[in-house]
């Protein structure tokens, strides 16, 4: 029989990005409040201290701060034709570990989606008519729209520290920012880095051909600054040394420099580590939640912990394969009726690059941070002629040295020796002498990919793991193709000596081997009925209304821009109506 704990106001599951905010907006409603995470305790001092975290091979090689496949991971088929098997070793996607999760080990690269991503299905048919829609896609819009967002996005840029300069200030185009951005109501905290050698040499030669090129927004700090809860973050010193590693620098935007300090000091406030939440109860009426039942990892035993308000706030795949687990969230999603909700339009993103090398140049490949870059966005969702094009997507592009990690920033032409001699004798020439444009695109939701649990394997526990059911689809890859098409002039245009293409082509299968991103969205996605999804507008389970549910898992379908802004502008928007509508009278808020 498991132990109960005393009962708290609040369990949070998850300690990353949006059980910080979840924990600090409502430790200042004075809610006794207790945060369960899986993994370990670390905060920048001891866990990031320099040098011991400039560590390539085991963080950025080995990558020794994501979760273990050991410890939790998943399936994965391509069709509902194959048998699914385990992702054993890391590869396409890194779930973070340990408190402040996938927000510790981030690049910091911080967008707002555009207001026509919010509303994609209604914005696709207003303009080019339903048909356009390819039969299997399914796409839709979001239960709240940008501008209501907008006040959250702004508070998120404000807690994180998020550098960059506007282009859309009120609806008054602004010079030097995105002039194809949803509006802003206020500047970036910050001001956007300087750019280093490739990213100018990039923007010189979009503005050459009329493209808009701008400073990319990072959650990297430009300057000393200090967030609302008080939290300060110093300058980044361009280490390069930001993906798949904590900051010892106190520059990265994370939970960590931004909010767990502050948070830390309430003392109705608590977190549990090594707590691995195993199900979510329910009540004998079905109508809420009890709490949670979690493995203590020290004391080897089972915990319930009861609470009034649950909210599920770690990684998105594990969100899904925890509401599988427990019931919660609607029916699950079947792909051959097209009924149930839960597991529904998981989505991934569509990415690509042009590769250059320069014999006469040197680009200081030791110089850089995770968001460095100038990024354009004339080939946005916005821009696109989606039935002149023949698909629905778009995508921002992005150059500049964001990787200073020695060992995995040799790019070499293809057709370099692997090893040996001659692979000694790439790098010697081509070291320092290359940069690149990457293509970062949307991602539709479509009826066959999709999450659920898998009939055969299972976790340590003895429950089911979840299996996943995804592969590229022939508007994403025609988009991919399309921005090929594009980008190649623009990098022949700065006459490289060399340059290579890596954009997938039609009949593309998804591969879980090589890394990709860790951008996997949908499967408890909002909706305004709970026929369509499995929570509403305020990120509340439709089936039991104090369970609130955060993260990428909400979104409909992938937009072209990273999620962390989108994330943390609906955890804000979340905890917001908690605090003003839900606390005072617990209920369905929709």
């Amino acid at each position: 029989m498991a132990r109960t704990e005393p009962k708290k106001d609040v369990v949070i599951v998850g300690l990353g990005w949006t059980g910080s905010i979840a924990g600090i907006e409502l430790a200042q409603e004075g809610l006794d409040i207790v945060a369960l995470e899986r993994g370990h305790d670390q905060n920048t001092v001891p866990n990031f201290e320099y040098p011991q975290q400039i560590d390539e091979l085991k963080y950025g090689v080995r990558v020794k701060m994501m979760q273990k496949p050991s410890q939790q991971t998943l399936t994965v088929r391509r069709s509902g034709d194959e048998t699914a098997l385990p992702y054993r070793s890391l590869g396409s996607f890194l779930p973070g570990n340990g408190v402040g999760g996938a927000g510790t080990h981030w690049n910091g690269l911080n967008w707002r989606p555009m207001p026509e991503e919010l509303r994609l299905r209604s914005y696709v048919t207003e303009n080019w008519g339903e048909d356009i829609i390819p039969e299997g896609m399914t796409i839709g819009d979001y239960p709240v729209s940008y501008d209501e967002l907008e006040p959250f996005f702004t508070q998120f840029e404000k807690v994180a520290g998020i550098a960059g300069k506007a282009g859309n200030l009120n609806g008054e185009i602004q010079e030097g920012g995105n002039p194809f951005e949803g509006w802003r109501s206020e500047e970036f905290p910050m001001p956007a880095h300087k750019p280093t050698f490739d990213s100018a040499k990039f923007g010189e030669a979009a503005s050459a051909m009329g493209y808009h090129p701008f400073t990319a927004s990072a959650g990297i700090a430009s300057t000393s600054y200090t967030n609302p809860y008080g939290m300060q973050m110093g300058p980044c010193n361009f280490c390069g040394f930001c993906e798949r590693f904590g900051c010892y620098q106190y520059s990265k935007s994370s939970p960590q420099t931004a909010i767990l300090g502050a948070l830390k000091q309430y003392p109705n406030f608590e977190y549990r580590t090594n707590s691995e939440v195993l199900k979510i109860e329910t009540a004998p009426d079905g109508q809420t939640a009890t709490g949670v039942t979690y493995w203590d990892e020290e004391a080897q035993e089972e915990v319930f912990q009861p609470a009034d308000i649950v909210i599920l706030s770690s990684y998105q795949l594990n969100n899904v394969h925890l509401m599988l687990l427990s019931g919660i969230g609607g029916p699950v999603y079947d792909p051959v009726t097209g009924e149930g909700v839960l597991g529904k339009n998981y989505a991934y993103q569509m990415n690509g690059g042009v590769s250059m090398f320069f014999e006469d140049e040197q680009f200081n490949p030791f110089v850089g941070h995770g968001a460095n870059g100038i990024a354009l966005d004339d080939f946005a969702i916005n821009q696109n002629d989606f039935g002149a094009l023949g698909f629905i997507g778009g995508s921002y592009w992005r150059s500049g040295t964001f990787n200073g990690q020695p060992i995995r920033s040799m790019r070499l032409p293809s057709g370099t020796p692997a090893w040996g001699a001659g692979w000694k004798e790439g790098i010697k020439k081509w070291y320092g002498h290359s940069m690149s444009i990457g293509s970062h695109g949307s991602h539709m939701a479509y009826a066959n990919n999709h999450l659920d649990l898998d009939p055969t394997y299972t976790d340590r526990h003895g429950r089911p793991l979840m299996r996943m059911t995804f592969n590229w689809q022939d508007n994403d890859l025609r988009m991919n193709q399309y921005m090929k098409s594009k980008m190649e002039p623009l990098a022949a245009s700065m006459n490289p000596d060399l340059m290579q293409s890596g954009f997938k082509g039609p009949g593309a299968q998804y591969d879980v081997r090589p890394y990709q991103t860790t951008h996997n969205t949908g499967g408890h996605i909002m909706s305004t009925n709970a026929r369509e999804g499995s929570v509403n507008r305020y990120s509340q389970a439709w089936d039991k209304h104090n369970v609130f549910v955060m993260g990428a898992g909400n979104f409909v379908q992938n937009t072209q821009y990273n999620p962390t802004g989108l994330v943390g502008g609906l955890a804000y928007h979340t905890v917001n109506a908690i605090r003003t509508q839900y606390l005072s009278n617990p209920r369905p808020l929709v």
